[in-house]
């Protein structure tokens, strides 16, 4: 289904911040900037999952449906989010990993990886199958998140990741889907959420040491 809005500007003149959506955002390492796009009632979990991963170690954005009904009137595709908050962050992060909803039943359940940043998706794909997560590709090319202009690639590296979950995934992650459900996380939950956390937080470890040794110069 195509979507209401072309960008955000035309959003938000026909949405009310604070009423129909919300915007929360959260900087802390430049290295990388988790962010759901599609939070709230749009695709629901996504922003509670990204929350988690950033926790106080990355930076965080999420754009929250709080529509009662019709949460997905407020989807704006990845290729063209363009709303200013997320385009600033996105524009001073080394990297980013965004968390997305898979909606159709169709393509059945698992988390779905993208994004240009191969290497990196590969550890995170070792590490969520460690915790017995099924993840692949999706079969649409239009949800494998390498266009350059995709939210996840628009970091100062040019290449990130996508995680696009399964709504049969998301619903082992918490009580129910609803606002209310959202609130009770489960030990599905915690094994995403840890998984993801360790990957980026030992990428961090590894590029610190490799600019360390860079800056000693050769041994003599």
């Amino acid at each position: 289904m195509a979507d209401q809005y072309c960008n955000f500007d035309e959003l938000s003149r026909c949405e009310t911040s604070g009423i129909d959506f919300s915007i929360r955002l959260a900087r802390a390492r430049a290295a990388f900037a988790i962010v759901a796009p599609h939070g709230g009632g749009i695709e629901p979990g996504t922003s509670e999952i990204a929350e988690a991963i950033a926790g106080d170690t990355f930076s965080f954005y999420a754009f929250d449906g709080l529509k009662s009904t019709g949460n997905s009137d407020l989807h704006i595709t990845s290729t063209r989010f363009d709303e200013p908050l997320c385009s600033t962050l996105l524009a001073e992060t080394d990297s980013v990993v965004t968390i997305h909803g898979e909606q159709s039943e169709v393509d059945g359940a698992g988390v779905f990886l993208g994004g240009i940043d191969t290497a990196l998706g590969l550890l995170i794909r070792g590490a969520l199958e460690a915790k017995r997560f099924l993840v692949r590709q999706h079969a649409d090319p239009d949800l494998q998140g390498l266009e350059p202009s995709n939210l996840c690639n628009r970091g100062k590296s040019s290449q990130g990741v996508q995680l696009e979950l399964s709504r049969d995934v998301r619903e082992t992650m918490f009580e129910s889907l609803s606002r209310a459900g959202r609130r009770y996380k489960t030990a599905r939950f915690d094994d995403f959420v840890a998984a993801v956390s360790a990957v980026l937080e030992q990428r961090v470890l590894r590029d610190s040491a490799h600019v360390a040794c860079e800056a000693d110069g050769p041994s003599r």
